[in-house]
């Protein structure tokens, strides 16, 4: 197995980080960003960009999408469909069929 070289980035706010990958995203920043509450805190970071990136920020507009239509989104795996289902649940609401 190779290790992959490590290079030292700054974000436009000046956090200093190192990547191994082509990822433009800011550890610091995307930790700042995470919401403290609502369904998108349960997510990991891209899952939650992909919803965002698709103008998905409420249970409401989430049910208008099918779990097959989610999964497309780039950044969203199956692992956080079971928390979606969950919240959706909870609400009285559910994926599109």
């Amino acid at each position: 197995m190779t290790t992959s070289k490590k290079i030292l980035r700054t974000c436009d706010k000046g956090h200093k980080y190192f990547k191994s990958s082509d990822c433009p995203t800011c550890p610091t920043c995307e930790q700042e960003r995470k919401p403290n509450n609502g369904f998108l805190s349960l997510l990991s970071a891209p899952a939650r960009r992909a919803l965002e990136n698709n103008g998905v920020t409420s249970l409401d507009e989430l049910s208008k999408y099918s779990e097959n239509d989610i999964l497309q989104f780039h950044g969203m795996g199956p692992a956080s469909l079971p928390k979606l289902r969950s919240v959706l649940n909870e609400k009285g609401l559910s994926f599109k069929n």
